[in-house]
C-alpha cells in the first residue's frame, strides 16, 4: 500500500518533468539527509528471510538511507523492490552471482531493482564435480579451489571481470568486484592476487568494493589501496572483527577473527572512513559477519548504523 507522501510525490513527479524531476528531488534529498548509510542486507539475511517487509522497514526505522542487496530469497526482483521503495529505501548496489549465474539474466534484475551498481561478491570460475551431491561436500570443495587460487587464475577472473564490465556498461550499469581476504594470499614472487585484479582490470569498466574489514584481516590496509587506486574504487564496506592477531587470507578459516558490531573490534574505522570520503566514494555499506552472539542481527544494526553515521557526519 502507497503512503499519502508516496503518491503525493509520484504525483509531483508526474506532473513536473518526469526524470528531471525525480532527479532533482534525489538531489534534495540526498543533501538534507548528508552522506548516504547503507547497510549490505546480507548482515540481516535470517530476518529477512522470515519477514522481507517488516526487515526492511525496521532497518528504515534506525536510519538506514539505502541498502545493498544479496538476493531476494523466494521472491522476485520486481517484488523485493517493491518493498524496498514501500520502506523508504533505496538500493543503488546489488550483489550478483556472476560466474554462477547467466549474466544477462542477472544485469536485467541489477536493472530491475533500480540498482546502478552490479557487483561479484566472489568472482571465480570454479565447478565441484557432479560427483559430489551433498552440499556440504561441494562447499568444502569450492572453498579449496579458492582458497589456492593461482596468479594465472587470478588473470582469468580479471578476463572475466572485464567481460562482465563491458556487458554492465552496455546495459547502462556499473560492474564492481567486492573481495573477501583470499584475494591478499602471497602467491609466490611477491605477486598477490588483489593487485593482479587491479593491475589486469580494465579501468574504463571494472570498478570495486573495498571490503575494509576484510582486508584488516588479511594483514593489509585499506587507507593504502584507497589512496593508490583512488580512481578504482566506487564503494566500501566497513566492519570490524574482533581479535586480529595476524594475517588470515584462507576465507572461512578456522582461525579468522571474530566478527562484531562496529566499534566493538580491532579495526580502527575513523581513518578507513575519513580515506574513502577524501577520494570521493558515493556508497558505504555496514556489514556484519554472522554468528551474531552477543545480540540479535537487527540491534547489531542498529549499533552499526550509530557508528557509521557518527563518521561520515
Amino acid at each position: 500500500m502507497q503512503s499519502k507522501g508516496e503518491i503525493s510525490r509520484r504525483s509531483f513527479l508526474s506532473s513536473s518533468g518526469g526524470a528531471f524531476a525525480a532527479a532533482a528531488l534525489s538531489r534534495h534529498v540526498r543533501a538534507a539527509e548528508g552522506f548516504p548509510v547503507g547497510i549490505q542486507l546480507y548482515t540481516v539475511g535470517a530476518d529477512l528471510a522470515k519477514d522481507p517487509a517488516g526487515t526492511l522497514k525496521k532497518i528504515a526505522q534506525i536510519g538506514y538511507n539505502e541498502v545493498e542487496t544479496a538476493g531476494w530469497g523466494t521472491l522476485s526482483v520486481t517484488q523485493f523492490r517493491d518493498l524496498v521503495h514501500d520502506a523508504g529505501l533505496r538500493a543503488p548496489s546489488a550483489h550478483l552471482m556472476f560466474g554462477m549465474q547467466d549474466t544477462d539474466k542477472l544485469l536485467d534484475e541489477a536493472k530491475t531493482l533500480g540498482a546502478h551498481f552490479a557487483v561479484s561478491s566472489v568472482l571465480a570460475h570454479i565447478e565441484p564435480p557432479k560427483s559430489l551431491q551433498d552440499p556440504k561436500e561441494r562447499q568444502a570443495f569450492f572453498l579449496h579451489k579458492l582458497n589456492s587460487l593461482t596468479a594465472d587464475d587470478f588473470r582469468h577472473t580479471a578476463a572475466m571481470a572485464n567481460e562482465i564490465g563491458q556487458r554492465a556498461m552496455a546495459a547502462g550499469l556499473q560492474y564492481a568486484y567486492h573481495n573477501h581476504n583470499f584475494e591478499f594470499r602471497d602467491l609466490g614472487g611477491g605477486q598477490i592476487g588483489y593487485d593482479i585484479l587491479l593491475k589486469e582490470t580494465d579501468p574504463a569498466v571494472v570498478k570495486f568494493e573495498a571490503d575494509c574489514g576484510w582486508m584488516k584481516v588479511a594483514g593489509k590496509d585499506p587507507i593504502e589501496y584507497l589512496t593508490q587506486h583512488s580512481d578504482r574504487f566506487a564503494m566500501l564496506h566497513i566492519k570490524d572483527f574482533k581479535g586480529i592477531a595476524k594475517p588470515v587470507t584462507a576465507l572461512m578459516s578456522p582461525d579468522a577473527p571474530t566478527p562484531t558490531e562496529l566499534g566493538r573490534g580491532s579495526i580502527d574505522l575513523k581513518p578507513i572512513v575519513k580515506a574513502g570520503l577524501r577520494i570521493g566514494v558515493k556508497h558505504m555499506f555496514v556489514e556484519q559477519e554472522p554468528p551474531f552472539t552477543e545480540v540479535p542481527a537487527m540491534e547489531a544494526a542498529a549499533i552499526d548504523y550509530r557508528v557509521l553515521k557518527s563518521l561520515v557526519s
